[in-house]
This record gives structure tokens, C-alpha cells and sequence, in this order.
């Protein structure tokens, strides 16, 4: 992260922006006190006028200091580049005003994180719609140089389904893993008398028409309802359906991680009880596990992922959150909140123990994986609301818990000196076989 904000354009970038707010508020100085606009209709007109001068003298500056180069006609700076700036600008500072910061003050974050968020947010928006539209010219240009060959970030906002259906994080390396001979399944359920049924038929159904060998680990956290005696009657039906009962306090965290403590297979993947999750994207998952790969990450934001009545104010919430996080963490992943994922045994081994009690442990697994050096694959998946029962997740609980694990993590990444990454796992194991040896 630090080695990115570090980058010259980066900081060019941050410069120019610094410079710009100066202005602006030397220009709003000078209209009120200098030149007496104290009236209320006239402080507006300077602080439009403060905006509008700052906005093009950073226009200007980004043009000729940080994206330098391109086409300096006439169309292309003043019809093109100057309104898609306005746009780009103007789009951050709605984003920030009228959605992150309702909803964080919404959810519980104090006003000095949210303010520290929301300008990060909206910087970030700015530099990357600033990057990737504004100031790149049209490639069918003669005049056009062609820029870095590095991977395009989409702004999630602006394109999420540009991205490619699978990304590995790092080079693949097969020659040490096992071969996952069981899947396990681990299902959170808390009330769900109404969906667990047909969420494990349909599941097990896929599965055996794969050949798949698997278990179907369902952990019971202290249902009120008719749950406990549903479950005991697919355990009676199918021997490779089993459910314990959550030995934690309540909460969809504390109920993975005891699922997690108990699961037998060679790999396992977290899928909800309603039935949310489409049961052949777990085949899906346990095909590309095979190719090698550690954990595979579902995304039903990429190309070929789908939703089905999500509801609005979730999803925005869920894309803020997520571009947050893809925005700290440099992440081309944009679904980190998403649940159903799968890990084989070994990384959830890697990344114990855990510590989030609620909804937050959707961010701790994936980034933890992610943080100690795990290989992840990406690929596109279907969701769809429930049609029975009730959803458990509430927004306002969950703002300050998600907003901790993922500093937690974050200061793990740059602060631990890698103490927690596989690589020195790897060093001390082979330390200590040649030391017994």
C-alpha cells in the first residue's frame, strides 16, 4: 500500500490535489473578506467561483505534470478532457457527500473516520476515473502513446464487469498440494426451518452427479425454530449430512468458526443456508481448487456473475464497502464481502485463529488469505435473495466490526514484517525437520 501511494504520478497526483485546495480556499478568503461577497447569495457565488478556478488550475496541473503527453488540440482538452474532469470531480464529491458519509454516520462510524474515509474514497475515485478516462486519449488517434501494459483496474462503479473471469494472485505451484478427496460444506444456521431443507438437497445433488466426494457440515446456532429436529432428520436420510450445535455465543462468525474447527475434509467451502448460493458454482469451486490453487473466490460483480433482487440500499452499501477495501488493500478482487468462498484445509490452518463474532469474519478469511500469501483464483458467480425466512445481516450493527478487521488486517500486511505469511511458516517447518533430522 505505502509502495503505492510512494509511486511519482501517485504523488504527483496528491501534490496537485494539495495545491488546488489551497487555492480554493485563498480564492473563498479573498472573494468573502477582500471583496465583501458576506451576503449568502454572494458567499455561494464564491465558493462556485473558488470550485470551478481550483478545479481547472488542477485540471491543468494533472494535464501537463502527472498524465503527461497526448493530444493538446483544442476538442480534445477543452470538449473532452475538461468535462470528463468536471464530471470525474463533481461524481467524488456526491459519492462522498450524499452516500459514503450518510451511510458510515449511518452505521455508527465516528465523524473523524468517516471524514477520513470519505476523502481518501473520493481521491481515489478521482484519480482513478482521472486515470483510466479522462486524460487517456482515443486510441484510434495517430497521436495517441500507448500507456503501461500493466493490468487495467476498472473503477467498480463505472465498469465491474469488464474484469476477466479469473485472476490468480500468484504463480500456481501443484507440486505439494494433496489431492482434495472431500469436500466439506459448512452451512451457518440460525432459524432456518424454512430453507435448510431444499438448500442441502440441491446441494447434494450436484455434488453426486459430479462424483464429488463430500460432507455437508451444518452448524445449528441455536435455532428457536423447528431447525435442530430438520437437521437431525437429513443426518437419518443421508449419513454424509451431519450438524453439530454451535458451542459459541450466538452470531454467523462465532457459528463458522465452529464449523470451521470441525470440518473433516480435505477442503471447505462456507455457503449460506437460504439458499442463496447457487450449488454449481461449488462445483465450479472445487474444479478450479483443483488446478492448484489455495482458495477460490466467488464474484458476483465480474463478468459472468449475476444478482437476483438484491436489495438497493444493500447493494450500495456492499459496493462502497468492497471498493474500500479493493482501494487499502490494492486488490483487483471486488466481492471480498461475499461468504461463499472455499479454502483448502491448509489455509484455514494458516490463518487461525480467528477472531470476528459476527458478519465481519466474510472479510477476515479472504483477506487474511489474501495478506499471507495465498494463491486465490477469481470466478464469476450467481446469487439471488432469499424467498424464505430472515436475513440475519443488520447494516447498522456491522459498520465499526467490518471497519476493524479489515485496519487489523491491514496493519498485519504493513506493520508484522511478514511474521504471519506462509513463507516463514514454510521456513520454520523446513528449520525444524533439518534440525530433528
Amino acid at each position: 500500500m505505502l509502495k503505492k501511494i510512494l509511486q511519482p504520478k501517485i504523488l504527483k497526483f496528491l501534490v496537485g490535489g494539495g495545491v488546488s485546495a489551497i487555492i480554493n480556499l485563498l480564492l473563498i478568503f479573498l472573494l468573502i473578506e477582500k471583496f465583501s461577497f458576506n451576503t449568502p447569495l454572494l458567499r455561494n457565488i464564491a465558493n462556485i467561483v473558488s470550485i470551478e478556478i481550483s478545479l481547472i488550475f488542477s485540471f491543468f496541473i494533472y494535464r501537463v505534470w502527472v498524465w503527461t503527453g497526448g493530444i493538446w488540440t483544442f476538442r480534445e482538452v477543452i470538449l473532452r478532457q475538461l468535462p470528463l474532469y468536471h464530471i470525474s470531480a463533481g461524481a467524488a464529491v456526491i459519492i462522498r457527500v450524499f452516500i459514503l458519509f450518510p451511510t458510515l454516520d449511518w452505521l455508527g462510524v465516528k465523524y473523524i473516520v468517516n471524514t477520513i474515509i470519505g476523502v481518501l474514497l473520493s481521491a481515489s475515485i478521482n484519480y482513478l476515473i482521472s486515470d483510466r478516462f479522462v486524460f487517456k486519449s482515443p486510441k484510434n488517434n495517430n497521436s495517441y502513446q500507448p500507456q503501461s501494459s500493466s493490468e487495467v483496474y476498472y473503477p467498480e462503479a463505472l465498469a465491474p464487469a469488464l474484469s476477466s473471469n479469473s485472476r490468480p494472485r500468484n504463480k500456481v505451484n501443484t507440486a505439494n498440494l494433496a489431492p482434495i478427496k472431500t469436500l466439506s460444506i459448512v452451512i451457518p444456521a440460525y432459524n432456518e426451518e424454512d430453507c435448510i431443507t431444499p438448500t442441502v438437497s440441491t446441494i447434494t445433488q450436484f455434488l453426486e452427479q459430479k462424483n464429488i466426494g463430500y460432507e455437508i457440515l451444518i452448524v445449528n446456532d441455536n435455532s428457536r425454530d423447528n431447525t435442530e429436529h430438520i437437521l437431525r432428520n437429513l443426518h437419518f436420510e443421508n449419513n454424509r449430512v451431519r450438524y453439530i450445535n454451535n458451542y459459541y455465543p450466538n452470531g454467523f462468525g462465532f457459528a463458522v468458526r465452529c464449523g470451521l474447527e470441525n470440518f473433516q475434509g480435505d477442503a471447505v467451502a462456507i455457503v449460506m443456508a437460504d439458499g442463496s448460493d447457487a450449488p454449481e458454482d461449488i462445483v465450479s469451486y472445487y474444479e478450479k481448487l483443483a488446478e492448484g490453487y489455495d482458495c477460490i473466490f466467488g464474484s458476483r460483480f465480474i463478468k459472468g456473475g449475476k444478482v437476483i433482487d438484491y436489495p438497493s440500499h444493500k447493494l450500495i452499501v456492499n459496493r462502497l464497502a468492497n471498493l474500500f477495501i479493493q482501494i487499502l488493500f490494492g486488490l483487483n478482487f471486488n466481492d471480498t464481502t461475499n461468504a461463499f468462498k472455499i479454502y483448502r484445509r491448509e489455509v484455514i490452518e494458516g490463518i487461525s485463529p480467528l477472531i470476528s463474532h459476527h458478519f465481519n469474519l466474510t472479510v477476515e478469511l479472504p483477506l487474511k488469505s489474501i495478506v499471507r500469501g495465498y494463491n486465490v483464483a477469481t470466478v464469476p458467480i450467481t446469487w439471488k435473495n432469499r424467498v424464505a425466512g430472515v436475513s440475519k445481516l443488520k447494516l447498522k450493527e456491522m459498520g465499526s466490526r467490518y471497519l476493524f478487521i479489515v485496519l487489523y488486517i491491514w496493519l498485519e500486511k504493513h506493520l508484522s514484517r511478514g511474521d504471519y505469511h506462509r513463507r516463514k511458516k514454510i521456513a520454520v517447518i523446513n528449520s525444524n525437520a533439518k534440525s530433528n533430522a
